[in-house]
């Protein structure tokens, strides 16, 4: 008995000790935080009631102007919310060598479509994201607007029948399912050089597959976290994410691309094609003994893994920011009848091209206020690789420490956007984005590691819209909610009951 009651007393012992020293982490050094909760750390509610954001706002109030970082814990993870746009500036671009890695969960090993640029780090990192640079160039993307002009012309096909069926429903549709439809159609052909026809059949192969990613994940929502969280354990766990099927599907794909434009010497301009010669340069230079370590050149699997996260990180950004855009312009009239105004004026009868869309400033001022509004991803994480010291205090983020940038509270600060719930495209004047900081407006990240596929998107999202609003008008319907309801479980901005519009032709 009494040596039960003595392992009691020491498991109750190490535990209490664990806890003081995991979670007085930011109080000892002097960071602003808010007393966590034992597991859950600064979670309560996460997925719940709350998406990240949500959480992320109560700290921003809370410790904005008094700090340039704040302490929270993501469950055992101390991160540091940086508040100060000067200090963002320094972390993403100065002193981008110590914040190098994002600290997402990667098993290549295991999971092999986990092996992409998004989550590679290190030296793989640098050596992918310089094969890969070449492949969105302004040329490359403008070759690649010509393809996606085509699959927009089935965008307007499909909403025209739209059209007819929500005549029976006070013109009511749900825009955000039909614009993920294009986007899937468009990337599906871009990367994969695959005629994909989800505008044609809602339940086409690659767009069950878009939606397996977001609705039926590998693990349960608490797995997910602590992958989230403990990515360097999760690896050595040797865990996945990717269910099998969709594993099995993407690699099949491209492997089956690959074997068939290389034996019939198929050239299509498209991102397939670009890969296939960066893994053709690659071996060769294998050969010669100068090729990286990525499996001496691009393996199947490496090519499956990019076209991959081109695929998710392509379809559902843009279709999000396309659904999003359409909304705004539903509940301002006044707006939406200048973009097409401008529209009819760049293109006069002609047809969509890449150098068109560059004329139309105002679509892009509409553009850039969408996703100031309604940044697709909340926060920016990044990993310490090595210790750092916070510029004018005394506070070291240690090596391994999470380093957190909130996108979505800095875009809704009332000191930096006034009225921020207002949808305004004049705050995108010239004039005015002179005026504010320029790390006050980040939705594709900055610095080395932003968002390299950001033209690419900015580019379907522009022909998908323009396509749509030559031909549509969209107001507001009897389902149209004001505010939109936004789903906590979604690692994306989303709706979470969709976006309902009224649709009429012009």
């Amino acid at each position: 008995m009494l040596f039960a009651l003595l392992v009691v007393g020491v498991v109750l012992a190490l535990a209490y000790n664990f806890y003081y020293n995991k979670y007085t982490y930011w109080t000892r050094k002097g960071v602003p935080n808010e007393p966590p909760l034992p597991l859950i750390g600064n979670m309560k509610g996460l997925a719940k009631k709350y998406h990240l954001r949500d959480i992320i706002q109560r700290f921003y109030e809370q410790f904005k102007g008094k700090s340039p970082i704040a302490g929270l814990f993501m469950f055992f993870k101390p991160t540091a919310m940086i508040m100060d746009l000067d200090l963002i500036k320094q972390v993403l671009i100065k002193d981008f060598h110590h914040f190098q890695d994002r600290g997402l969960f990667n098993n290549p090993e295991d999971d092999p479509l986990t092996g992409h640029l998004l989550n590679l780090q290190g030296e793989e990192w640098k050596a992918m994201r310089q094969k890969l640079t070449p492949v969105f160039t302004s040329g490359k993307i403008k070759q690649m607007s010509e393809v996606v002009v085509e699959v927009a012309h089935h965008l307007v096909d499909t909403m025209d029948k739209e059209v007819t069926h929500a005549a029976v429903d006070d013109g009511d549709i749900e825009i955000k399912e039909i614009c993920a439809r294009y986007t899937t159609d468009v990337i599906g052909t871009c990367a994969f050089g695959l005629e994909c026809y989800s505008l044609k059949d809602p339940q086409a192969e690659f767009r069950k597959k878009g939606r397996m990613i977001l609705e039926t994940p590998r693990h349960s929502m608490l797995v997910q976290l602590f992958i989230l969280t403990n990515g360097k354990l999760a690896k050595q766990l040797r865990m996945k994410v990717l269910p099998d099927e969709l594993t099995e599907f993407f690699l099949s794909a491209v492997k089956s691309t690959v074997e068939y434009r290389l034996k019939n010497n198929i050239k299509r301009n498209d991102f397939m094609d670009q890969l296939i010669q960066l893994r053709a340069e690659d071996q060769e230079a294998a050969k010669k003994g100068k090729g990286i370590d990525l499996s001496h050149g691009l393996t199947i699997e490496q090519m499956a893994a990019q076209a991959f996260v081109f695929f998710v990180a392509g379809f559902e950004t843009s279709s999000s920011t396309m659904g999003f855009c359409l909304y705004e312009l539903a509940l301002q009239p006044d707006i939406q009848d200048r973009v097409r105004e401008e529209i009819q004026s760049v293109l006069n009868g002609g047809e969509i091209t890449y150098d068109a869309l560059a004329q139309m400033t105002y679509l892009e001022q509409v553009i850039a206020e969408t996703l100031r509004k309604h940044p697709i991803i909340s926060s920016l994480l990044r990993e310490t690789n090595l210790d750092y010291k916070v510029p004018n205090t005394n506070v070291i983020i240690e090596r391994g420490s999470t380093v957190l940038i909130p996108i979505h509270n800095i875009h809704h600060d009332p000191e930096l956007y006034p009225n921020p719930e207002l949808f305004d495209p004049s705050r995108f004047d010239p004039e005015e984005v002179k005026s504010r900081h320029p790390f006050s407006y980040l939705p594709f990240g900055d610095g080395p590691r932003n968002c390299i596929g950001l033209r690419f998107g900015k580019m379907q999202a522009k022909i998908g819209l323009v396509s749509l609003l030559q031909r549509f008008k969209f107001g507001v319907s009897k389902r149209t909610e004001i505010p939109l309801i936004l789903d906590t479980r979604s690692p994306f901005l989303s709706a979470k009951n969709g976006i309902h519009l009224k649709l009429e032709r012009i």
